[in-house]
This record gives C-alpha cells, sequence and structure tokens, in this order.
C-alpha cells in the first residue's frame, strides 16, 4: 500500500508542478536572466549527473574504468572529434581498463 501512496504522491506533485509552470506570466519568461537560466540549468543537471555516476558508489568517491572512459570522451571532445567517435572512445577505453584491472 505504500508503494501506492508514493506513485499518488509522485503523480500529483508532477501535475502541480506542470500546473506551476503553465500558471508563470509570459513577461516572467521573456526576462533575460530567466531565459539565461532555462538554457543552462539543464546543463548543470546533466554535468552533475554524470559526474556523480562516473565518481560516485554510494557515498564514496572512485577513480575507476568509468572514470578513464570519461576522461577518454573529454578528451575526444577537446580535439573536436564527432559524437559516435566521443562514445567509441568512451566505451573503448571503459572496456580496455576494465579487463585489464578485472
Amino acid at each position: 500500500m505504500n508503494i501506492w501512496i508514493a506513485i499518488g504522491v509522485t503523480a500529483l506533485g508532477c501535475y502541480v508542478v506542470k500546473l506551476a509552470g503553465l500558471l508563470v506570466p509570459a513577461g516572467v519568461l521573456e526576462r533575460p536572466l530567466v531565459r539565461r537560466l532555462a538554457a543552462l540549468l539543464p546543463v548543470a543537471l546533466l554535468a552533475a549527473l554524470t559526474a556523480q555516476q562516473a565518481f560516485a558508489d554510494g557515498r564514496v568517491l572512485v577513480l575507476d574504468a568509468k572514470a578513464a572512459g570519461l576522461a577518454a570522451a573529454a578528451v575526444a571532445l577537446v580535439l573536436r572529434a564527432p559524437f559516435l567517435i566521443v562514445v567509441a572512445a568512451a566505451v573503448v577505453v571503459t572496456a580496455g581498463v576494465r579487463a585489464l584491472t578485472g
């Protein structure tokens, strides 16, 4: 039963957030600060999620194969490689480090 309560509360919360977004006046959304924040917020959230997934194991900081793959992807991005090459570099390096370290 607790699961269904959590699902119901989550659904209601999502609806309230969506409704709040629709009720914001258009003049507020056209302000330069709001537009800049709306453009930068998804990038910041994605970067934080990537860092958390690459460098954390629970509450412990780790440097393992995922970090090596992320570093390889960063190098490929600096070299302005196409997206598929960036992903392939990350996959190959991660797999290689995992194969070498077990």
